[in-house]
């Protein structure tokens, strides 16, 4: 799901949109079995989360090359992104073709669209990320091969989950990937290999910046709509929905500077605070300054900023005893890779080039799952993806405490931010309870040294 603005349904119009679906679908399953294809190379998918990224998936599963595919079933708890979604992937044709008794509506609209795949079919886990162990548990359970949106956890007890997770998924030989695309970026491949090679020499330094106007902000909820609803939403603002803007934001450049570095970070030591958030309700900070350090000294620095009107910039750089190079030039694609002799990114003391232009990253993470299903590839991301996840919650969390967090500590910490969304209901009580005055808890550096609220 994104963050587009829409109106949110009132509950009475939730449960009886739901209700009509719901009694649809059951006579539905009555009359038509699970959806086969003729042949058995078919590969049928099942979008879960119908915002702008899970369509932007679903996008990007029908266009690749290597055999027939086909989107069958849609699934979300927003009917106008059922149908937003549902319209722009009709240019596809027949192969998006989904009729509106395979698109669910509801928090158990994911089990409906799984059930009409078969075995070894894909299931696109596009949700907010609090959702994530809970619908990969079904598709393990199913013995479906899944792609599924990152971050994958938003905090320590649910990376563990993750984590055994994978595992099963490995014992059963489902192929799961996970939308850190940037690991499939062609250029960003040669330049790991580059910088294993030696080119830069000892990596010491890395940078990364991701600053851009203000955002994820939510003012109060509608007094007819749910909370659950609102939350989910509005879920870059509640940290529990997606570890706020720091981890659905920030993840693809740390994850993408520590593989450049070849380890993941061992600590974080940060600050933040909130200074332009006005009367909005929701849980982040405006600014975030994190240290990483590496287990053989090395650090990153990370710069992130929501603000309006102030200095924009979206890069990544390695700094070695050799040289530097860039890894992300503006946003995550194109790329446009570079190493640099010396400090400095000055044209004349480039050395190499990634040749442009590139393929799109996005493209090409499902080529290589489609790929590895086809052939049988050992081909499973998740423990990366939870270990990325895991790593970015590290730097929050110590900006939000105001502590020094080291990797044991996010993993052992057993403040699970929603422990019952698995049960999650229209009518029932949201992850996040307002207060008396109607605002939602936020981080208290230094005052609460546990806990991020």
């Amino acid at each position: 799901m994104n963050s587009t603005m829409q109106t949110l349904p009132n509950r009475r119009e939730f449960l009886k949109t739901t209700g009509k679906l719901a009694a649809a679908s059951a006579l539905a399953g009555l009359a038509v079995p699970q959806v086969h294809a003729a042949g058995g190379d078919l590969i049928q998918v099942a979008l879960i989360g119908c915002g702008g990224r899970g369509t932007g998936a679903a996008q990007n599963a029908l266009s690749t090359k290597s055999g027939p595919i086909k989107l069958v079933a849609l699934a979300d708890v927003f009917d106008a992104r059922l149908k937003r979604s549902a319209s722009s992937l009709q240019r596809f044709g027949d192969q998006a073709n989904v009729p509106e008794d395979r698109q669910f509506l509801g928090f158990e609209a994911y089990k409906k669209a799984m059930d009409c795949l078969k075995p070894g079919d894909v299931a696109i886990l596009a949700t907010p990320p609090a959702f994530r162990w809970v619908h990969f548990t079904y598709a393990i359970q199913k013995g479906l091969n899944v792609f599924m949106e990152k971050p994958v956890t938003v905090d320590g007890p649910t990376t563990k989950r993750m984590i055994a997770l994978g595992a099963e998924s490995e014992k059963k030989n489902l192929k799961v990937g996970v939308g850190l695309m940037v690991r499939h970026c062609r250029g960003r491949r040669e330049l790991a290999e580059r910088i294993r090679n030696g080119e830069l020499g000892d990596l010491i330094a890395m940078r990364g910046y991701r600053m851009d106007r203000g955002s994820a902000t939510v003012g109060p909820k509608p007094a007819d709509a749910s909370e659950s609803l609102h939350q989910i939403q509005h879920f870059h603002s509640f940290l529990w929905a997606s570890g706020g803007c720091y981890s659905d934001y920030y993840i693809h450049q740390i994850d993408e500077i520590s593989w450049m570095k070849g380890a993941w970070p061992i600590k974080a030591h940060a600050l933040g605070g909130r200074h332009y958030r006005g009367t909005s309700l929701d849980q982040n900070f405006d600014t975030y300054s994190v240290e990483y350090t590496y287990p053989d000294g090395a650090k990153l620095f990370y710069e992130g900023r929501n603000m309006t009107g102030c200095h924009a910039e979206f890069a990544s750089y390695a700094h070695g005893t050799k040289g530097c190079a860039i890894i992300s030039t503006s946003g995550h694609t194109p790329g446009k890779v570079r190493i640099f002799k010396g400090q400095n990114f000055d044209k004349a003391n480039q050395i190499w080039a990634y040749p442009q232009p590139e393929q799109s990253p996005y493209q090409l993470e499902w080529d290589d799952l489609v790929e590895a299903i086809r052939q049988d590839k050992p081909y499973n991301e998740v423990k990366r993806g939870a270990e990325a996840s895991l790593v970015t919650s590290m730097g929050r969390m110590a900006a939000h405490t105001g502590q020094v967090i080291t990797f044991d500590q996010i993993m052992e910490c057993d403040h699970e931010f929603a422990p019952a969304v698995d049960k999650l209901t229209v009518e029932g009580a949201a992850p996040l309870i307002a207060g008396p005055d109607g605002k939602y808890p936020i981080p208290q550096p230094g005052i609460n040294k546990q806990r991020e609220y």
